[in-house]
Order: C-alpha cells, then structure tokens, then sequence
C-alpha cells in the first residue's frame, strides 16, 4: 500500500487561473515572506484529506459520486481579495468567491458530513468560498507591509466566472521542485 497526499477540488478554467497568477505576479516581490500558489496549481479546495491509503481512493471517490449524485452545475463569481484570519495579520491570502445559489458551500458542508463517516476529521470552522493564493511562510509569520498594502488597495479586483461541473480527487507528490498534482479522479455533476 501506498500513502498519497490528497485533497479534493473544483478544477478552474484557463481563464481565472490565469487571472489570477497575473494578478499574484503584480503583488509578488522578493523576501515578501510569501509562498504564492503557482498559477497552474491554483484549484478550488473542498476538502484536505491529508496522506490516504491508495486503496482508499476508490470508496472515497464513490462518497463524492454520492453527495453530488442530484447536483446541479452552480455558478461562481470570483472577485475581490482578502486575507485569514485578517487581511491587516494574514496567514493566508486569498481571492474571494461569490456563491450566488449557495451550492458550493452546501457542497461542502455535505462532503464534510459524508467523509467524516469514513475518518476523515471534520474541518472546525464554518466553510467561506475562498480561492487560496499565497501563504506567509518561515517563522516570522509576518507579510511585506507592501503586499498587504497593495491587497487594501486593491480589494474588488474582478478575476471572472464559471459553472462548476465537476470535482477532481487529487494526489500531490512531493519533488524537488516542490508538489506536483495529479488527478486520480474527476466526478461530473
């Protein structure tokens, strides 16, 4: 048996991936005591499974076949900026996600329900619609000044929309140029 690193997401169109590592690009700068999200890893987390057993792969996909078995596609909208737990001391920085029908966050919440059956721990917090794009690294925990600065500045960027169709299974392998990820599975609702 193998253990693999997995999570479960909503892939993102070209589009808004690529909106947003422009707009991660503008706000980076050298010793920002940021790890950005490389543009082609940015994906929507639903749920961090943490290391799985590669034979525990196949039931977990059958979960998420069965919580969006009567689900229909859901639009996002993906604007605006923030950070947790405040954008003024950040540990994470995100962009923000509209969830108009509020689909995406009952999603989650019965992913949540489902996968706790199975051991997987429940997340503590309620779920806010976020897209994940930097985290503050090192053990100073502090941000540039000028990077949130810049983020305060520039708090409705717009970065577009998309219908959400589908959810990947993924399994991130650890190199030396840091994960990669690889879709194991990939649920269409």
């Amino acid at each position: 048996m193998q253990r693999i690193r997995s999570f479960i997401a909503i892939p993102l169109p070209a589009e808004i991936k690529n909106s947003v590592a422009k707009f991660i690009r503008k706000l980076a700068q050298e010793d920002d005591g940021i790890r950005w999200v490389p543009g082609d890893q940015l994906s929507l987390l639903l749920k961090h499974l943490g290391d799985v057993e590669n034979v525990e792969v196949p039931e977990i996909c059958k979960v998420v076949r069965d919580v969006v078995d009567d689900l229909e596609p859901f639009e996002l909208i993906f604007s605006g900026v923030g950070g947790f737990p405040t954008l003024d001391k950040p540990r994470t920085l995100y962009a923000g996600i509209q969830d108009p029908t509020g689909s995406l966050c009952q999603l989650v919440e019965s992913l949540e329900i489902e996968l706790a059956e199975l051991g997987f721990k429940r997340e503590p917090r309620d779920y806010r619609p976020h897209l994940a794009i930097g985290r503050i690294k090192g053990s100073r925990r502090k941000a540039s000044e000028s990077v949130i600065e810049q983020m305060q500045d520039k708090t409705d960027p717009v970065f577009g929309e998309m219908i959400a169709d589908e959810i990947e299974m993924i399994g991130s392998f650890l190199d030396k140029q840091g994960p990669s990820y690889h879709v194991m599975d990939t649920i269409e609702f």
